[in-house]
């Protein structure tokens, strides 16, 4: 029988259980014989107890539990993914995730890769899906229970969050949970259109009410009749639209552009915003009244960054759905992939994450998502002075000016990566370019001062 050396006795094995578990984690590789040839650090402090090499894998993880689905599926040569249970800290138990890939040359199997994790899910930690939204961040997750609260009667609701937190997802939850399920679900971001286009979108027009109006449109709101109409973007309507939105809403009437006689409307008003609108009103740019009657019931959606236990649960909803559309398959994120996704502050939210995680679909290959294949922004760490004396990098941002609003300081960087592209910046931002023009004019930022 062959001798199986141990790891002590290799120098080449703790640098390939290290490498092995910087790119995959805790793991595991057997032989043909499902004998274990190499364990990393990380997977013998998760089984809990030194990893003999040579023994049966099935064995070590499985023992003599009557339920052994990954001993049985190894067994048939079936790759598999599935629990076990194993003793933890202090005398609990510890259930571990199992995934088993072949390891395939010339294609004839000659072992197996065994990935393991863990997750210390704490009480009140499990993760939770809500129309098509995940978290375990208890802020989240009492946005939800509003959000299922308010969508049971007809008042308005204002959902205040940045861009990119989901918003509009929340909106049509609350569409779908309420008893207007049935009817139609219209939105508009008010920021998106000039103040003349968008008094006709929203309200309609009659037939000659201006040059180009060749026939009657009935609107946004003749639209959403017995619906939902979801107003994204809220605070930035012109001030002269806000006192025909009020009346709308104390009226449940509109008058089209060029119309005389009110035309009867049945629908529910759901409004978001990125910024306060109690600010708003004290800088003169938005109307007290109807921000009362937005804002009856207020759901804040927290940001990313607020919920870092939510960045891996995320990733790793968004690479499940990736992997249904076909192309690359990714298994697993490396740790330190995995570090650095939970490392970035997120300016621009989910949005910015699945953005970043099909930008590492392209660029990368493989079934593990490796730091390499990340956004330059987001793959970097925080450099340390050594590091920096060590490999300056060309262009790096000078620091802020002082005093300079963090929010400046984030667009104005943005604007520098990209070379003053404002639809590259957009895109490192995680926003829309409305959206980056809209807050460059409001930061008093121009293309020359870049």
């Amino acid at each position: 029988m062959k001798r199986v050396k141990r790891r002590d006795e290799d120098d080449d094995e703790p640098l390939a259980a290290s490498a092995i578990e910087d790119l995959a984690g805790p793991a595991l590789v057997l032989d043909a014989s499902l004998a274990i040839v190499l364990a990393t650090e990380g997977a013998a402090e998760l089984v809990g107890t030194d990893v003999p090499l040579g023994v049966s894998a099935p064995k070590l993880l499985c023992g003599g539990s009557v339920n052994r689905p990954i001993a049985e599926a190894l067994a048939k040569g079936v790759p598999v993914t599935g629990t076990v249970v194993r003793p933890g800290p202090g005398g609990t138990e510890r259930r571990i995730v199992v995934r088993a890939t072949p390891i395939e040359r010339r294609k004839k199997r000659v072992g197996w890769v065994l990935l393991l994790d863990t997750e210390a899910v704490e009480e009140g930690d499990e993760p939770v899906l809500f129309h098509g939204m995940w978290t375990r961040d208890a802020a989240m997750k009492h946005a939800f229970h509003i959000a299922d609260r308010a969508a049971r009667r007809d008042a308005s609701v204002l959902l205040r969050g940045e861009t990119g937190t989901g918003k509009e997802l929340f909106a049509r939850a609350i569409h779908a949970l309420s008893p207007r399920a049935k009817g139609p679900f219209a939105a508009i971001n008010c920021a998106a259109l000039p103040a003349t286009l968008l008094e006709s979108e929203l309200f309609g027009h009659v037939r000659g009410a201006f040059t180009g109006a060749v026939r009657d449109q009935p609107g946004f709101f003749k639209g959403a009749d017995h619906g939902t109409a979801f107003l994204d973007e809220v605070a930035e309507m012109p001030l002269e639209l806000q006192a025909k939105l009020l009346r709308v809403l104390e009226t449940k009437t509109v008058i089209p552009v060029g119309g005389r006689e009110p035309i009867a409307i049945d629908v529910r008003i759901v409004a978001a915003t990125h910024q306060s609108l109690r600010a708003a009103v004290e800088q003169g740019r938005f109307r007290a009244d109807l921000m009362y009657r937005l804002r009856v019931i207020p759901v804040f959606v927290p940001p990313l960054r607020a919920r870092p236990a939510d960045v891996a649960l995320l990733a790793q909803k968004i690479i499940e759905e990736l992997n249904r559309q076909g192309g690359r398959r990714v298994t697993r994120v490396s740790p330190s992939a995995l570090a650095a996704l939970e490392r970035y502050p997120w300016p621009g939210n989910v949005r910015e994450l699945r953005n970043a995680l099909e930008y590492a679909y392209v660029i990368g290959e493989g079934p593990v998502l490796v730091p390499g294949d990340l956004p330059a922004e987001i793959a970097e760490p925080t450099s340390s002075p050594d590091v920096i004396e060590a490999a300056p990098r060309v262009n790096t941002p000078p620091p802020a000016p002082e005093g300079e609003p963090a929010e400046m300081t984030r667009v104005r960087r943005a604007l520098e990566r990209a070379g003053g592209n404002r639809e590259r910046a957009a895109q490192i931002l995680g926003i829309s370019r409305v959206t980056l023009w809209r807050r460059m004019r409001e930061l008093g930022i121009d293309d020359e001062s870049v």
